[in-house]
């Protein structure tokens, strides 16, 4: 038993510095018929910086948005994967995918390497192309799904992602106070992680448009 816990104690340790090799955070919010997510820019390897443009949110529809915190290489392989399987599926329904659709997509590729997981814990906001109604999720590496009706978080830092969201978050937030509070959150948060910021960009999503802005932070 002894030896068993020792064990589980190591492969809970090395996960972790797997997850936490590229650093990097995310959130996603709620607002009133609108949704936020936001990340980081910094691209490293452990304390090394490599770039300040990275790429970690990726649009899947007109009102859909993807963010794979983790390792940056199955980052890049699970979103070309999720691609090719977006565009068969809406050449098959012709019609776009609704957001917990999509999560139901995501969690099925993750399921079907658990005994090789990719490093990679997604999170998902949009919204519901009828309905127009929020969605936001994340996941574990092997796609359980975690919805939330106020916020998620991802990533290196996210005990202080929490803690600032906790502080900061309201419910039924207008677009403009939606982007203060998310970026005030990753901002603040980023701040107390040395793998993180660098730099930060927001999606704000709406019913008849999209918003995209990008933050300066601290670069040291």
């Amino acid at each position: 038993m002894k030896k068993r816990l020792c064990y589980c104690q190591i492969l809970l340790m090395t996960l972790h510095s797997i997850l936490a090799y590229n650093g990097g955070a995310i959130i996603a919010m709620k607002g009133k018929n609108c949704v936020a997510i936001a990340a980081d820019r910094r691209f490293g390897i452990q304390a090394q910086t490599i770039t300040c443009d990275f790429q970690k949110i990726f649009e899947m529809g007109s009102h859909l948005y993807l963010s794979l915190p983790g390792l940056a290489t199955d980052t890049q392989t699970v979103m070309e994967k999720l691609r090719f399987r977006l565009n068969l599926y809406e050449l098959k329904e012709n019609r776009k995918i609704h957001p917990k659709a999509f999560a139901s997509m995501v969690s099925n590729l993750l399921y079907e390497r658990r005994f090789g997981p990719y490093f990679v814990e997604p999170i998902i906001a949009g919204l519901n192309p009828n309905t127009y109604e929020p969605f936001i999720c994340n996941m574990d590496l092997i796609g359980c799904i975690s919805p939330s009706n106020d916020f998620v978080v991802g990533g290196t830092c996210t005990e202080q992602l929490y803690g600032m969201c906790e502080s900061l978050y309201e419910p039924d937030m207008e677009p403009d106070d939606l982007f203060e509070t998310i970026s005030q959150a990753l901002v603040n948060a980023c701040d107390r992680d040395a793998i993180s910021g660098w730099g930060a960009i927001v999606y704000i999503i709406e019913k008849d448009k999209i918003t995209v802005k990008t933050l300066k932070t601290r670069m040291d």
